[in-house]
């Protein structure tokens, strides 16, 4: 199948944009109005109005302000609350937009508009219970709403229900399944597709797709009806990561993508190759690289009392771990120390299949676990963080890093010289790993062995690069994550300009 295009209207950059000036004359003219005397609820419409364009045209603080101002002449507003939230969650304050979706839940209890914003804030913080009340809420007062069966099939899926996750699903992108995301920008945008998975599994593009340089159009690819037109785009970028996760989505994607006429980045059929078996299994034979033996086992094995005889006839010894395929950061996850132990940690563990994984130790002298992190992006490699914990499970939100300067020191030489800590072996192997990996965009998560082999324990696009707060002990890392999301954005704006689309 070959990706049907409307023609399309990109302005050069020297243009204005038509949509630009439309909002700002449309601004004017509700100053103008409101410069005039209205009724009271007319003019409390028009502010409202007025407050979410300032937000549209990047007016942030602005349409703050005008925000406050109506809530103080109109406290419970549904419109004014909710469009308020909006703009919030926009900028950032995830917290302070739950408060104002809840104020409005609170005095409108059966509007499910409210109910869904929040539920989506809930979900991102991985509050699932809450998130799934306020979801069920918003269907019992609108059983065919699209967005809460979205995302009620969005904490199922995380909590492990995948049958269930489904069923809402195919509820909510029915007809649903290719959106076109905000612009903020005051130029022409570099228009853009990004694919993604309904159940999870996407690359976290919030850094790079900034809505005020690209309009983004989202395409859930396995509930995509090829009968319906895509939007104009320059290029298109697979966020579809997870190969364990996302076979349906990718396997669309790949009929999508095929035949299409601009540069495809993280091509899908290249996302399919990098599951944590076919990983362990391609890469074992790069020189400096050691992978984690892995098997994909059924649960019921595990956990009757022939589960230990199993693994070791398989090549498994004590400890080990147990994961759940398709989960990150952590979840699902657990080291099992010794035979008597595996019944339990298989047990609590969600699917019908886990993946036994050989222990590599990453330990260093000290006794603290290291994980370094690279990214793999436009066939360069970006150092993003060296995360230290006493934990076997290392993740840099949960490591030692914020209260350990001595840690922080060693991760800044390793941002500042990554070749001098890792080594010229490690650095072959590294390069090796991304040329077999054939992506754009990847990253790998490994350890290191005394002599500096490279432990891998996961290389895949689904990684993701977070900026640390505004604290002053942050600042060394700066440099590097800005780096890295300066060389994906780089690599889109030059793909789009060599697009024949964006030449047209």
């Amino acid at each position: 199948m070959r990706a049907r295009q409307s023609p399309a209207r990109q302005q050069t950059s020297g243009q204005a944009w038509a949509p630009r000036l439309a909002q700002e004359a449309r601004l004017r003219e509700l100053d103008a109005r409101l410069a005039r005397s209205e009724t009271a609820d007319e003019a409390i419409n028009l502010e409202i109005e007025r407050a979410a364009l300032l937000g549209a045209l990047n007016r942030r603080q602005d349409a703050q302000q005008a925000f406050v101002a109506v809530l103080r002449k109109a406290p419970t507003h549904f419109s004014a609350l909710n469009e308020f939230g909006t703009l919030l969650a926009a900028t950032g304050a995830i917290e302070a937009a739950c408060r104002v979706y809840a104020e409005a839940i609170l005095h409108h209890p059966d509007n499910p508009l409210a109910r869904v914003n929040l539920a989506n804030l809930l979900l991102r913080t991985a509050r699932y219970r809450e998130a799934r009340e306020h979801y069920e809420r918003a269907l019992q007062a609108d059983p065919g709403h699209a967005e809460a069966h979205q995302g009620l099939g969005a904490v199922l899926s995380d909590l492990g229900d995948r049958a269930g996750a489904r069923e809402h699903f195919k509820k909510g992108f029915l007809g649903r399944a290719v959106s076109t995301l905000p612009y903020r920008g005051d130029k022409p945008p570099i228009p853009l597709l990004q694919l993604v998975s309904s159940g999870g599994g996407n690359i976290p593009c919030a850094l790079f797709l900034d809505d005020t340089q690209f309009l983004t159009s989202v395409v859930v690819t396995d509930h995509y009806d090829a009968s319906t037109p895509l939007p104009p785009h320059s290029l298109i970028f697979n966020a579809i990561g997870d190969a364990d996760l996302c076979g349906p989505a990718l396997a669309a994607a790949i009929e999508l993508v095929a035949g299409v006429k601009v540069p495809v980045i993280n091509h899908p059929a290249a996302v399919t190759t990098t599951g944590r078996i076919a990983n362990a299994q391609r890469l074992h034979g790069i020189e400096g690289v050691r992978t984690a033996h892995t098997k994909a086992v059924a649960r019921e094995v595990l956990t009757n009392a022939d589960g230990a005889r199993s693994l070791a006839g398989c090549g498994f010894s004590f400890p080990l771990l147990l994961r759940s395929p398709g989960y990150h950061t952590g979840r699902n996850f657990v080291l099992v120390e010794g035979a008597a132990d595996l019944p339990a940690a298989a047990a609590q563990l969600p699917g019908e299949e886990l993946l036994a994984i050989e222990y590599l130790d990453a330990r260093g002298s000290d006794g603290n676990a290291r994980k370094f992190r690279v990214m793999m992006i436009d066939g360069k490699l970006h150092p993003l963080h060296l995360a230290i914990s006493q934990h076997w499970k290392v993740h840099y939100f949960t490591s030692d890093m914020a209260d350990q300067p001595t840690h922080r020191a060693e991760e800044a030489k390793f941002l500042e010289d990554m070749p001098a800590v890792l080594g010229a072996k490690a650095m072959r192997a590294l390069t090796a790993i991304q040329a077999a990996l054939g992506l754009d965009y990847a990253g790998v998560d490994f350890g290191l062995s005394p002599d500096g082999d490279v432990l891998m324990f996961e290389a895949n696009a689904t990684m993701v690069i977070a900026k640390p707060n505004d604290d002053a002990h942050w600042a060394y890392r700066r440099n590097a994550i800005d780096g890295a999301v300066e060389a994906v954005v780089a690599m889109l704006k030059r793909e789009a300009a060599a697009s024949p689309r964006h030449r047209r």
